[in-house]
């Protein structure tokens, strides 16, 4: 696509978005993606050659292949948000089968889903497309509502079925929190084991985190320490939300930080608040993918497209998108994440 498109679609945030020189943390300061990042950031780690080459078909797949960026389809929601509320809108993909083809004709680098989508269609597809299995989620049934993360199969059931990488979720910050810890620290270890890859979804999550009317669950520093936390336990790859605000823990006056963090590593410019979850990933040595949030109809197409320009230019390696592909049509659905992918293919689109 080209770059006059790009800037359609970022419409009156384009020179803001685009022309921005991070000087908080610079781009020589981090690890960037490239074609040769498992060779530069991985060769020297505890990583085994079978987890290697896991994360080499993670990297190699897809319209983005080799280059160090990634397209992932996440489609877990209908358990983490039930499967009436995320497949009402698009029906089709009440059907496994459907996931996983809509991530294979959109030239994604891997699908991720739950253990029962990707077991129904694994003998069929796991040689076609890289799996991720999650193998942790929160469930929408019980009443009342918790925010918990409960383990739906072992690691073995997720290499038995092909999967390249197993993911799971971590609420940090929660009371179960140190449980979900130990319980997803332990999974990736036997992950590692058998040669697959991991991915954490660093989510924070507390009442508390909300404080005076402004919500600080994804400010750069509270989710920047998840992510810190994420790689502590080996996550190869760690999926965060994009930061929309600082001072979480300013704020909430727990915890510890630095006012370095607020005044010389970071600036109210969202790519300066992505940069600082990067340095927080090993200065980008262990790659950071931000999630496409909910679909929100007509305005989907141009908040991707912004989130993906922000991920790229602060040095993540890309999003992982689900609800605003897959809750509209099938063609709507590819072009959207095909859009996604040409920023990170647009050699216009710079470091800031």
């Amino acid at each position: 696509m080209a770059i006059d498109k790009i800037q359609e679609l970022l419409g009156e945030q384009a020179k803001y978005l685009l022309e921005h020189k991070s000087t908080a943390i610079t781009k020589d300061q981090i690890h960037l993606p490239s074609g040769n990042f498992i060779d530069d950031n991985f060769l020297g780690t505890n990583r085994g050659i079978p987890t290697l080459r896991s994360l080499q078909q993670l990297y190699g797949t897809g319209r983005l292949a080799n280059t160090g960026y990634m397209s992932i389809l996440p489609i877990d929601q209908g358990i983490e948000h039930s499967a009436g509320a995320s497949f009402a809108p698009n029906p089709l993909y009440f059907d496994p089968e459907n996931i996983v083809k809509l991530a294979i004709d959109s030239g994604c680098n891997a699908v991720a889903s739950t253990f029962g989508v990707l077991a129904n269609v694994s003998r069929k597809y796991a040689h076609k497309i890289p799996f991720v299995v999650k193998l942790n989620h929160n469930e929408f049934l019980s009443y009342p509502n918790q925010y918990d993360q409960t383990m739906y199969g072992s690691v073995e059931d997720a290499w038995n079925m092909g999967a390249v990488a197993v993911g799971a979720t971590v609420y940090f910050g929660a009371q179960e929190s140190r449980r979900q810890l130990l319980e997803v620290s332990e999974a990736f270890e036997r992950a590692r084991e058998l040669g697959m890859a991991t991915i954490l979804w660093c989510y924070t999550r507390n009442s508390g985190f909300k404080v005076d009317g402004v919500d600080y669950h994804t400010s750069a520093d509270l989710t920047g320490q998840a992510n810190h936390l994420g790689v502590t336990i080996q996550a190869d790859i760690i999926k965060q939300k994009l930061p929309t605000n600082n001072g979480g823990y300013n704020a909430t006056k727990h915890g510890k930080t630095h006012q370095n963090v607020y005044s010389k590593l970071s600036s109210d410019h969202p790519i300066d608040l992505t940069r600082y979850q990067v340095a927080n990933c090993y200065m980008g040595k262990i790659g950071l993918i931000n999630s496409g949030g909910e679909s929100k109809g007509a305005s989907d197409l141009s908040e991707s497209v912004i989130t993906a320009v922000i991920n790229k230019r602060a040095g993540g390696q890309g999003l992982i998108l689900g609800r605003k592909a897959f809750q509209r049509p099938w063609s709507e659905g590819v072009d959207l994440l095909n859009t996604v992918q040409d920023v990170y293919l647009n050699k216009n689109i710079s470091i800031a």
